[in-house]
């Protein structure tokens, strides 16, 4: 492993607008450099390069990265090439290193990603052979075009066909791949067998895995590849590969259950949609859709496993949520799925019928109304008390404020109210700066300290990590940002000038650190002097501070109040404890 310290000081020694320049033409735009995306095709420019910060964005598909991303994205080289070519260019010597197992290989050196290639040709080519594949094919509506455009392929019956591709059988790398499964008693024999062959891409058109689908009856209906080095389903999307351009041109992605639906719709002329692999919709299909479009509609069959499946999604997806974003949920007529239904009534119909979609908004609160009695105030109680840990993952500013107004509409009460028992503090007004166009929304009290340290990291010394303590646990305090929080104040400890992007490459904050970097190129801030930033600073970090305050003794209150409703005694101490818990909320009252 090439040493953190190297690499954070070769990011200090090169300009990452030299970097870009070498390929892509920029144009000076304000205190940064714009050009039209190298990774997809666009007219208007949304690339923008940041001199002073060191890193890329592009606001249009999401791409984002320091010179070394740059370098690994665009001339597809791998991470140690790329270190390599820019300490070359910066007169640096490679210091002495390791070297990690590269991605995609195993042990032994063999390439994970040529074996599933190959063997996706050799599906492929079975299915010339199988006519009862192809009928089964033809009966689902499916053109040659259409099967040669998803790869589609055939998986013969038998017990180790793949033998004839693979003549080293016993092979670790045919395990590893998921190709092959070796029983208890150490034989060997091929995890698909007489299926229709569905290859699972990823976004650079690698075949990373199969899904197959079974001819006549039998289970599973459908088996996925496991989990391997190449493949981890809860981030991948069937379909998103061949679909881009549709995505792009329609502005919209529609998420479905199966492999079929997808390749349905894209014959009938809908080449927008993607299906999750096996699994729940997860936060990252989450935010690798909203990356790409600002409109998501999640289709499922309209049965009850079909809204359990929404809710999931429902769930998974309220951490993600912008403004300015759109998801919403399609519910299919009964004993319909996208495959039958658009077969039926074809594009027009199925198209039209995407108007009728309910907003993740009118859902949420559609379903938690579902659920209880909201004739009695137990009822309206239960709701809210439901209700509270989903609204507050909500963090784009103005949907999650409207969420909440139609939540205390249907409870009866004043959406003031309802933020004061959930604890919610509306922070203070920033300074407005020069205009800069639309800017990423602010999170919450956490999320704005964050943004405001990358944008300044030398801000670290006024924050007074002791407040932090009471966070861990906090309901409304978003775990995962106080944990990033923590960690960006270790490392602007030890340095100011690293660049987080890279730091935190690779872990599980960083997409998050790509999002708040690129917020900081067109936030109102970053405009502000050094003092006015300070002032800031100071304003969200107490901010932040009495939002953990105001929960932590909210929770302390329903403990006591609880201990009060089960006829116990509270001893001096706790009666002392609970007059004082009570008085903010009096005095709130009074005013």
């Amino acid at each position: 492993m090439i040493p953190q310290s190297f690499i954070q000081d070769l990011l200090n020694r090169v300009d990452i607008v030299d970097v870009v320049e070498r390929y892509v033409p920029l144009k000076k735009a304000g205190a940064n450099f714009v050009a039209c995306c190298p990774f997809h095709g666009e007219k208007t420019p949304s690339f923008t390069v940041s001199q002073s910060k060191q890193f890329y964005h592009c606001f249009g598909c999401g791409a984002h990265g320091t010179a070394i991303g740059f370098m690994i994205e665009y001339g597809g080289v791998g991470f140690i090439d790329a270190v390599k070519d820019l300490a070359q260019s910066a007169g640096m010597q490679m210091p002495e290193f390791k070297a990690e197992k590269p991605h995609g290989k195993t042990e032994e050196g063999d390439d994970l990603y040529a074996i599933m290639l190959k063997a996706a040709h050799y599906y492929r080519g079975q299915l010339k052979n199988a006519p009862h594949a192809i009928e089964y094919l033809k009966k689902r509506g499916l053109s040659g075009e259409i099967a040669k455009e998803f790869g589609i392929g055939y998986a013969p019956d038998g017990w180790q066909n793949l033998q004839a591709e693979f003549p080293d059988y016993n092979s670790k790398a045919l395990v590893a791949a998921g190709l092959v499964i070796q029983g208890d008693e150490g034989k060997r024999y091929d995890r698909f067998r007489d299926r229709v062959m569905f290859p699972i891409v990823d976004q650079r058109g690698n075949v990373i895995g199969f899904g197959g689908r079974v001819l006549d009856k039998g289970e599973p209906k459908y088996l996925n590849s496991p989990e391997t080095p190449l493949f981890e389903k809860g981030r991948e999307l069937y379909g998103l590969y061949q679909g881009r351009r549709a995505i792009r041109d329609a502005e919209r992605v529609i998420v479905v259950e199966g492999y079929m639906d997808v390749v349905a719709l894209a014959q009938s002329g809908i080449g927008y949609a993607v299906a999750t692999l096996g699994t729940a919709t997860t936060p990252t299909h989450v935010q690798k859709l909203l990356r790409q479009v600002d409109d998501v509609v999640f289709c499922f069959d309209g049965d009850d496993a079909g809204r359990r499946a929404a809710w999931r999604a429902l769930e998974n997806s309220l951490d993600q949520l912008a403004d300015g974003k759109q998801l919403s949920f399609l519910f299919l007529p009964q004993g319909e799925d996208p495959d039958t239904y658009v077969r039926k009534l074809g594009k027009d119909a199925f198209e039209k019928m995407l108007g009728d979609a309910k907003p993740l908004s009118q859902f949420l609160i559609d379903e938690l109304k579902s659920r209880v009695d909201l004739t009695t105030g137990e009822g309206r109680a239960a709701l809210l008390k439901e209700a509270k840990p989903l609204v507050m993952r909500i963090t784009a500013r103005f949907l999650g404020r409207i969420i909440r107004q139609n939540l205390a509409q249907v409870a009866g009460l004043d959406v003031q109210d309802l933020e004061r028992e959930y604890g919610i503090k509306e922070t203070r007004p920033v300074k407005a700066g020069p205009a800069r166009g639309a800017a990423t929304p602010v999170r919450g009290p956490a999320r704005k300290v964050i943004q405001l340290l990358v944008l300044r990291p030398e801000l670290h010394t006024l924050a007074d990590r002791g407040e932090l303590a009471g966070a861990h646990g906090v309901g409304t305090i978003r775990q995962d940002e106080i944990a990033l929080l923590e960690s960006l104040l270790d490392v602007y400890e030890q340095s100011t000038a690293t660049r987080v992007g890279e730091h935190f490459r690779g872990t599980e904050f960083e997409a998050v650190v790509s999002e708040i970097e690129a917020s900081v190129l067109k936030s109102a801030e970053a405009d502000f002097d050094a003092a006015e930033l300070e002032n800031q600073f100071a304003d969200d970090w107490h901010n932040l501070h009495l939002a953990i305050e105001a929960e932590v003794r909210h929770d302390r209150r329903a403990v006591l109040q609880q201990k009060l409703a089960q006829k116990q005694a509270l001893s001096a101490e706790e009666q002392d404890e609970y007059r004082a818990l009570l008085q903010p909320q009096r005095s709130t009252q009074a005013s």
